[in-house]
């Protein structure tokens, strides 16, 4: 039975790390009234939790305004240096001439800038990965009473006279007290950072000449407006993520859920996107270019900040590893009896359109990686998900086939029989229909065909933009170019997928024309056609863009005056338009994954397909109509008015592609599942029925009429929308016509040529160590020597013992070396390509050595010596056949103080290659390549694993699965080592499997053995 303590923490909605037992806050914030909100925040107790497990009470906290500015409050010695420096800001604005004062407030600004997200982001990395703020804080003793008492009395005063009277400064954790330390610096950081900018734009405030008082008073309401916005998203996060989530407690210890609603639902990372509408504002109100830009670059500062350390911190807490290659069973609904003559086997039914999880149009996202920060689901969502779950289960029917170890003479065709027998998986239908498509220039191979007439199709236009002839660098024919791209790519395959939806039109235009083996039945026309459409469909989108660029190109006119007037406002809003357009594309991607970018529900309806209302697709239902923005952008950098009629015609002529092709689609497959609104639109609304019914209660009897007026305005615009849908539909009606090997022997090469790669760091201090007791050995349990030489097979876990003076540096470290590759026994003169240990794990950062701590050298023997081990294992190992030895290295540097091996790192090499010794040779080595991991390595091996087949799931024996495509690479290495045959990775995923990775590894040796 647990403790009240821990029955009583708070659960963030992402599932936290170990074994931690948190109960969870209400979902949403919105649905209780103000008076019961402040009544639950009185009598809610908070309680955290340090990484150690020790459960404390939260004490209370006050925001940094209310505690530095109210003459209530006690001020520390902390608060009044942050006054000071703000004091000194407003005296020096005050006192420096004009330019000096804007060239004093720009650099101070850029060094706060810098301060808060180079030095934050920096401290707090390290903290998050290795707690390095608390170490350091315990290592200096700053809170220990014995080591140093003055300096814990003073921290205690700083932080006793500002906490409330539930805080006891010698009861609760060094975490938290650290954590309050740490605030008292971020707070100096945040409230400068903010001063400065403000300092520097008034210090840049100007009236803008050549416009009329219409745009001045717009231009004021505009900042005004951007002004407001913002401090009501400050405000709404804060009252979301509390003080905890503020300064990133998260950090230093657990405490209660971080639930991510209100106007979290608004914009991704609200405080950190739109949350900095105010600096725009203010750039507004002064009218200043250099603030403006000042702005841009400080808003990217903030972004780089949540991508380099925020979100690596969420993955690294809250996300949830997901093995690769993963085979498990889809569950599939009774299919329904087929009536109608043009239904094909290939439609999907409405039970298993029913029966998907409810989540985002078209899109099906590969298996969900760590969740964002702003990705917490409400209550809504989770009993609709739930109610689903049950109804699918309640409908599902699964095969348990039986686990049969394949004979060894088993053939391909038997081998796949067997497979098709296996459950089917999502693993397996991905590595069926998707094998590296090329997106964009990503995945290009020229060696493919498809690939290399993509790069024929891009090259042309360049041709024509750069051949020097009048008749071809007209605009007119760029831009007919771009138009006739453009209308392929939105109406041409529009229709295509219109009349795929309907009656399978690609499918059967194949299955006609085309042969298949009667085993394989449709399945060959579906990939055919689905590959035919995956090329034509990125070819038209690359050619869509290039024939936009080329018109931008062409008709181009640099301004003669980049600060008058407004080129320069131009240039920069369409660069933003286009920065925004890459962002909105990319989030897309990442929640469509490769089966929804190329719209993969509209050919395959054996793939488990879903809704996915996560990522962008949490706050817009079709973010792709705002992706046209970079059109808007070019049109603006260019200003011609052949770009902004591309850009208008490809926004309506997606518009329709939306309404037509996709939406009817949807409703065919999801129906009601589909939801109406998305999370943007229903904080507007709320925010909008909030406001009119105000302004209702406020027009007394006049609120008839202005709702007889508002009801009357959205008919029209209802009306207007739907007969501008109509022109278009019968318009079209009318009108519609009837490089691998080369990679990865590149990279093999470079990664050979790494171990000269490196400037030895070489210490000066050896005379004071005694070097000649220093010690280390190769540790075996086994008799397996070769002339001496200790072996051990590639993939084999290998331990060294080392013994040292007990006075030795603890940023000691070994590392493995091939033999002859380091002349000197002294110095190292190569890197170790990854293959090392640190003698203590605590004293290094990841490759960095840091500061020692102190309490690690106090021992209770008195012995001169001191002796450990460590444990080379997955990465740290040799994955190369060879000869190595064994290097003791001195205080994080590259001096050698005792060596040892050499030993030798061996595969077996069979003397027959059949089915049966291939396979039995891989269900040695994979599991030396999967770590040994139960939960990986296959159920038909000596040692006995899971394999991936979770219990209940039954399928095939020999599966295997991977946490990293490292390990697939690990074993594609072991193949080429052991059989001389090599394999991307991508291969071995794919596979996954012992009996079909040995008949692979049998056919693609007869082919090379033919040659």
């Amino acid at each position: 039975m647990s403790s009240p303590l821990e029955d009583s923490l708070r659960q963030r909605i992402i599932q936290s790390q170990g074994d931690t037992v948190i109960a969870q806050e209400p979902a949403s914030s919105y649905d209780q009234p103000d008076d019961a909100k402040s009544a639950a925040a009185r009598d809610q107790i908070v309680w955290g939790k340090t990484p150690s497990g020790q459960v404390f009470r939260v004490p209370t906290t006050h925001d940094v305004i209310t505690a530095l500015f109210h003459p209530s409050y006690p001020k520390s010695h902390i608060d009044i240096v942050n006054l000071a420096l703000l004091a000194l800001q407003l005296l020096l604005f005050y006192a420096l001439p004009s330019t000096s004062r804007k060239v004093f407030f720009f650099l101070y600004f850029a060094f706060w800038r810098a301060a808060y997200d180079a030095g934050l982001g920096y401290v707090l990395t390290k903290q998050s990965k290795r707690r390095w703020i608390v170490r350091s804080v315990h290592r200096l003793g700053w809170l220990d009473e014995k080591r140093r008492p003055e300096v814990r009395a003073w921290i205690r005063r700083q932080l006793v006279g500002k906490m409330g009277k539930d805080y006891s400064f010698d009861e609760l954790p060094l975490e938290y007290n650290t954590w309050l330390l740490f605030r008292q610096a971020v707070d100096i950081i945040l409230i400068n950072d903010f001063l400065s900018f403000c300092l520097f734009a008034f210090a840049c405030f100007r009236v803008p000449s050549g416009l009329s008082m219409f745009i001045h008073v717009l231009r004021w309401l505009g900042g005004i407006v951007l002004i407001a916005f913002n401090l009501w998203v400050k405000s709404e996060a804060h009252h979301v993520v509390k003080d905890y989530g503020w300064y990133w407690g998260d950090c230093f210890f657990q405490r209660g859920a971080l639930v991510f609603d209100g106007v979290f639902e608004l914009a991704p990372h609200p405080m950190y996107s739109v949350g900095y509408a105010w600096i725009y504002g203010i750039s507004l109100i002064v009218g200043s270019y250099p603030v403006l830009f000042v702005s841009l670059a400080a808003h990217a500062a903030q972004f780089a900040f949540l991508v380099f350390f925020e979100n690596p911190h969420i993955e690294r807490f809250y996300g949830q590893r997901k093995p690769l290659a993963q085979r498990v069973p889809i569950r599939r609904a009774s299919p329904p009896v087929s009536g109608s003559a043009n239904a094909l086997s290939l439609a999907p039914s409405s039970s298993q359109a029913q029966g998907q999880a409810l989540l985002r149009a078209r899109a099906f996202s590969d298996p969900p990686s760590t969740p964002s920060v702003t990705e917490g689901s409400t209550a809504s969502d989770s009993e609709t998900e739930t109610e689903l779950e049950l109804q699918q289960q309640g409908g599902a029917r699964t095969t348990k086939p039986t686990n049969v170890i394949p004979p060894a003479d088993t053939p391909p065709i038997a081998l796949e029989k067997k497979r098709s027998h296996s459950p089917l998986s999502h693993h397996d239908l991905r590595n069926r229909y998707f094998r590296r498509d090329t997106i964009f220039l990503v995945h290009l191979d020229v060696f493919r065909a498809q690939d290399f007439m993509l790069l024929l199709a891009m090259a042309y236009p360049f041709l024509i933009v750069v051949l020097p002839n009048l008749m071809l660098s007209s605009p007119e024919l760029h831009f007919g170019h771009a138009l006739a791209w453009t209308l392929f790519h939105t109406f041409g395959l529009g229709l295509v997928l219109q009349a795929q939806s309907a009656r399978k039109f690609l499918v059967r235009h194949f299955l006609k024309h085309y042969h298949y083996p009667a085993r394989d039945g449709s399945r060959g026309a579906v990939r055919e056609a689905f590959a035919s459409w995956k090329a034509v469909y990125n070819l038209s989108m690359c050619m869509s863009y290039v024939s936009c660029f080329g018109l931008v190109w062409k008709t181009y006119d640099p301004p003669l005056a980049w600060i008058t007037g407004h080129g320069l406002l131009r240039h920069t809003v369409g660069a933003i338009l286009i920065a925004f357009h890459i962002w909105v594309t990319t989030e897309s991607y990442e929640v469509l994954g490769v089966f929804g970018w190329f719209y993969g529900d509209f050919f395959m309806d054996d793939y488990p397909f879903s809704l996915d209302y996560s990522g962008i697709y949490r706050y817009l239902n079709n973010p792709e109509i705002v992706a046209g923005a970079a059109f808007f952008g070019m049109a603006l950098i260019s200003g011609s008015k052949f770009v902004y009629i591309l850009a208008g015609v490809r926004h309506i002529s997606y518009w329709w592609f939306l309404r037509c092709v996709e939406h009817p689609h949807m409703r065919k497959l999801y129906g009601d599942s589909l939801r109406k609104d998305a999370g943007f639109t229903k904080v507007v609304k709320k925010v909008a029925s909030h406001n009119a019914r105000l302004l209702e209660s406020r027009a007394g009897r006049h609120a008839p009429e202005i709702r007889r007026v508002v009801q009357e305005m959205r008919g029209t615009l209802d009306r207007v929308y739907e007969d501008a849908a109509e022109v278009v539909e019968e318009f079209l009606a009318m009108s519609r016509p009837k490089l691998s090997e080369v990679v990865q022997d590149t990279k093999f090469l470079l990664q050979q040529s790494r171990e000269k790669l490196v400037i030895p760091l070489l210490a000066n201090d050896l005379s004071a160590y005694e070097t000649d007791k220093y010690k280390v050995r190769v540790v075996s349990r086994r008799a397996d020597c070769d002339g001496g030489v200790l072996r051990f097979h590639l993939g084999e876990q290998i331990k060294i013992a080392w013994k040292v003076p007990r006075h030795h540096s603890r940023r000691d470290w070994i590392g493995l070396y091939r033999v002859g590759a380091n002349q000197s026994s002294l110095v190292t003169r190569t890197s170790s390509l990854g293959m090392w240990m640190p003698v203590h794990d605590k004293e290094w950062d990841g490759d960095f050595p840091i500061g020692e701590d102190i309490n690690s050298h106090t021992s209770s023997t008195s012995s001169s010596s001191e002796s450990g081990t460590v444990v080379f294992q997955g990465d740290a190992l040799p994955w190369t056949v060879g000869r190595y030895e064994v290097r003791y290295h001195h205080d994080g540097m590259y001096n050698v103080l005792a060596l040892d091996g050499p030993i030798e790192i061996y595969v077996d090499h069979l003397e027959k290659v059949d089915f049966e010794s291939v396979r039995a040779a891989l269900a040695h080595v994979v599991p030396l390549c999967l770590d040994g991991d139960p939960s990986l390595i296959p159920s038909s091996c000596p040692s006995g694993g899971s394999g991936g087949n979770e219990e209940g799931e039954g399928g095939d024996p020999d599966d295997f699965r991977f946490w990293s495509e490292r390990q697939a690479w690990r074993i594609a290495r072991a193949i080429r080592e052991m059989f001389g045959v090599e394999y991307a990775p991508d291969v071995v995923v794919a596979d996954a499997n012992l009996s079909a990775l040995a008949q692979r590894i049998i056919t693609s040796r007869q082919i090379i053995m033919q040659g």
